[in-house]
C-alpha cells in the first residue's frame, strides 16, 4: 500500500501525511491558526529560533518541516539520539556557505549556484537528549544567525535545555491533539488506503486509543490495513474490523516516563486530587500510574505523606490506613495490592482536611532557626544521677496523673524565651474539633489559676 522510496523502503504513512501548508496542519490553532502570532511570523519570514515542547505525535516535527517550506529556508534535520558534533559541524559549515559568509569550497557537499543567500533551519529532534556540552556547541551559531534552531522536545525545556540556549530561543508549548483532530487526520489518510473499507466507528476507536498522538494513530491504521490485506486476500475489498484494530493496537499508549515530566505531573495531580477530596480523580491517576509501571511503594509513600500533611489529626486514622497500604504493597505485592492502594487513596481523599500539623511543624522550625534552642527548663530535665538533683534537675516537676484533670494548670514546658508560643492550632474539622475544645478547656484552667492569684 505504501509508495516505495529509491532504496525500496516504503515511506511510513505518518511521513506521507506531513502537511505542506497551514491549511493541512491539524491542531495547535492558538499557535498556527489564522491570525495567530507565530503563524504571522512564519508567513512574514521573520521566524526566530524556537523550542517546540509537547507530547509525542502532536505535530512538532511536522511544524518544523512546514516552517522551512513556508519560509523557503534550507531544512536540516538532526536526531539528538544519533546526531553527533561532527554532524553539527557539517551543517554549520554548509549553512555558512549558503549565507555566502565564506567562499564556496569544492569539498562541500552542496552546490551554490544561486546568487541569493539562503538561511538554514536546523531542527534537532529530542534536543533534551543532547548533553550540556553538545547544546552549548550550538550557542555561537544560533547567536550570530548562522542557523535558525528549532528544537523539538517531549520534556520540559526549562529543565532539559541549557539556559543560554533558551535565552536565544522562544519556547512554544504544543498540546496533545484532541480525538476530533486525530479523526480528521485519519480521514485524510484514507486517500492512501482506498482499497480498504474503513468505517467511521473504526476511525473513532483508533482516534480514542491514540491518546492524542497522531503518529501512533496513523501507525495503527497502517498496521491494521496491512493485516486486513493479508486476511482479505481474494475478496473484492477488505474491511477493517474491531478484531483487526485490536491486533494492531496491542495496548493503549500511556505517555509516562518515570524520571520525566509525565511522572511528576501525574503524581502531582494524584496528590492534589486527594488533597482536594476527589476520590474519583485520585483513583484514576492511581490506575494511570500503575498501568505505566510506577513503583507502588513510591505511590504508597506519597499517600502516607499526604495523610500527615493534609489530614493530620482531623482524622488520625488516615495515617494508619496509608501505612497499612504501604505494608500490604510490601507483603502482598501487585496486582493484589492495587486494592489496598485504592482503599488508602479513597480514604484520604474522603477524610476531613487539616494542615495544622504541617503549620505547627513549620512554625516550630522557624522559631528554632530565628530564636535559637535555648535551655531545657530545670524542672523538665532528667535527674539521672543523684548529683544532678543538687543542681535543680527535675525539681518541682508536677506529675500530671497526680492531678484530677490529668493536667497541671499553669505549668510551662517550652524554654523560657518561647513560653506562650502557639504552634499547633487545630481546625474545626473532623477530630480536630474535639482536640480544639480540649485545648480551650485547659486554656480556661490556666486563666482561672491566674485570676485566683
Amino acid at each position: 500500500m505504501a509508495k516505495e522510496t529509491k532504496d525500496n523502503a516504503p515511506e511510513p504513512l505518518a511521513f506521507r501525511m506531513r502537511p505542506k501548508t497551514f491549511d493541512q496542519f491539524v491542531g495547535q490553532e492558538r499557535l498556527v491558526g489564522k491570525g495567530a502570532a507565530l503563524r504571522e511570523l512564519i508567513e512574514k519570514d521573520q521566524i526566530p529560533s524556537l523550542v517546540l515542547w509537547g507530547p509525542p505525535g502532536c505535530g512538532k516535527t511536522s511544524l518544523a518541516y512546514l516552517i522551512a517550506s513556508v519560509t523557503q529556508s534550507h531544512f536540516e534535520y538532526l536526531s539528538a539520539v544519533e546526531g553527533t558534533l561532527a554532524d553539527l559541524r557539517r551543517v554549520i559549515q554548509e549553512a555558512r556557505a549558503r549565507l555566502h559568509r565564506e567562499e564556496n569550497k569544492s569539498h562541500l557537499r552542496i552546490h551554490l549556484a544561486q546568487t541569493k543567500s539562503q538561511r538554514t533551519i536546523l531542527t534537532i529532534d529530542e534536543i533534551h537528549r543532547w548533553s550540556r556540552s553538545q547544546q552549548a556547541a550550538l550557542l555561537p551559531y544560533v547567536e550570530d544567525g548562522t542557523v535558525i534552531l528549532i528544537g523539538c522536545t517531549t520534556e520540559n525545556p526549562y529543565f532539559e535545555v541549557i539556559s543560554p540556549l533558551l535565552s536565544r530561543a522562544t519556547v512554544y508549548k504544543l498540546n496533545p491533539l484532541t480525538t476530533a483532530e486525530i479523526k480528521t487526520i485519519l480521514k485524510r489518510a484514507l486517500k492512501f488506503v482506498q482499497h480498504i473499507k474503513v468505517s467511521s466507528e473504526i476511525l473513532n476507536v483508533i482516534a480514542e486509543y491514540s491518546n492524542g498522538d497522531a503518529r501512533r494513530a496513523l501507525n495503527v491504521l497502517e498496521t491494521a490495513v496491512t493485516i486486513a490485506e493479508k486476511s482479505g486476500k481474494g475478496k473484492k475489498k477488505a474491511e477493517l474490523n474491531k478484531e483487526i484494530i485490536k491486533e494492531a493496537l496491542q495496548s493503549r499508549a500511556i505517555i509516562y516516563d518515570k524520571d520525566r515530566d509525565a511522572h511528576y505531573d501525574t503524581i502531582s495531580a494524584f496528590i492534589k486530587s486527594m488533597r482536594g477530596s476527589d476520590p474519583d480523580a485520585a483513583v484514576f491517576y492511581l490506575v494511570k500510574m500503575l498501568k505505566a509501571g510506577e513503583d507502588p511503594e513510591f505511590i504508597a509513600r506519597r499517600i502516607m505523606v499526604l495523610a500527615s500533611e493534609d489530614i493530620g489529626n482531623a482524622d488520625p486514622n488516615a495515617l494508619t490506613v496509608a501505612a497499612s497500604a504501604f505494608e500490604a504493597v510490601q507483603k502482598v505485592g501487585l496486582p493484589e495490592a492495587e486494592l489496598a492502594l485504592a482503599q488508602a487513596a479513597i480514604y484520604v481523599a474522603c477524610a476531613p482536611k487539616s494542615n495544622a500539623v504541617y503549620r505547627a511543624l513549620s512554625a516550630a522550625k522557624q522559631d528554632l532557626a530565628q530564636k535559637g534552642a535555648g535551655e531545657v527548663p530545670l524542672h523538665l530535665r532528667n535527674p539521672a544521677h543523684p548529683g544532678l538533683e543538687k543542681h535543680g534537675y527535675g525539681k518541682d516537676y508536677q506529675y500530671p496523673h497526680h492531678w484530677p484533670e490529668g493536667y497541671v494548670p499553669g505549668e510551662t514546658y517550652l524554654p523560657k524565651h518561647l513560653v506562650g508560643a502557639r504552634y499547633y492550632q487545630p481546625t474545626e474539622r473532623g477530630y480536630e474539633k474535639i482536640i480544639k475544645a480540649r485545648l480551650n478547656y485547659w486554656k480556661k484552667l490556666n486563666q482561672s489559676l491566674k485570676d485566683n492569684k
